[in-house]
């Protein structure tokens, strides 16, 4: 279980400093339904990253092969290499120029609108349908895959996986029940540099992962 542990814990740590959805718990601190809003946000969130690494477990053949890494986990690290350094030339080319005002997405202009249910919608949204999230959870599950555990070890691995993916999200939305207004200014500033740096820290984190999951899946098929 520590292996599995161990091979995710990178993956769970890119996740976790995603700029946006960070951003986006932020935005609704300062809403008028801050607490639930939030607090469904990150349910939502941490349930979309917890469902992406276990749908991966399913995926036939990840499993090691004799204590060697398969085929298919090859196969897997490849692709999502390769997907992940395409969305870092994505993210690069969309960072602000400088001077520029970093564009805001539409649907952070309607957080202060947002009731309970739609709150969580977005929370699914970014964390199991968005490409970015997406991708880096999906390494994370193929990483605890392609260790041979049994049903338990498998789901704690994820389970710490998850908490610590989702951790950035989560602390701020439970921070804000006990500190309140008090968290303001520092909520601000961190919401300020998030939007600002999106692009280029997204793009940094796809080039990192991008270049260590093709690099593996390169070995691991050539071997």
């Amino acid at each position: 279980m520590g292996e599995a542990i161990g091979a995710s814990l990178g993956y769970a740590v890119g996740v976790a400093i995603s700029p946006l959805p960070v951003a986006a718990v932020i935005l609704m601190l300062f809403s008028g339904r801050a607490r639930i809003n939030s607090l469904v946000f990150a349910g939502a969130w941490v349930l979309g990253i917890g469902a992406v690494a276990t749908a991966v477990q399913f995926v036939p053949g990840l499993a090691s092969d004799g204590g060697q890494p398969s085929t298919t986990t090859g196969w897997v690290k490849l692709v999502l290499g390769l997907l992940l350094l395409v969305g870092a030339v994505t993210q690069w080319r969309s960072r602000p120029g400088e001077g520029e005002e970093p564009e805001v997405p539409g649907w952070m202009q309607r957080i202060d609108d947002l009731r309970p249910g739609a709150a969580g919608g977005l929370g699914l949204l970014l964390s199991a349908a968005n490409p970015k999230n997406l991708l880096l959870a999906a390494a994370g599950g193929a990483a605890i895959a392609a260790v041979d555990l049994g049903t338990g070890p498998a789901t704690v691995s994820i389970l710490v996986f998850t908490l610590l993916a989702a951790s950035t999200v989560v602390v701020p939305a439970l921070g804000y029940l006990f500190a309140g207004a008090r968290l303001d200014s520092t909520l601000t500033s961190a919401k300020d540099w998030l939007m600002a740096n999106n692009a280029a820290v997204m793009a940094v984190l796809f080039v990192v992962f991008g270049t260590s999951l093709l690099g593996d899946g390169i070995q691991i098929l050539s071997s």
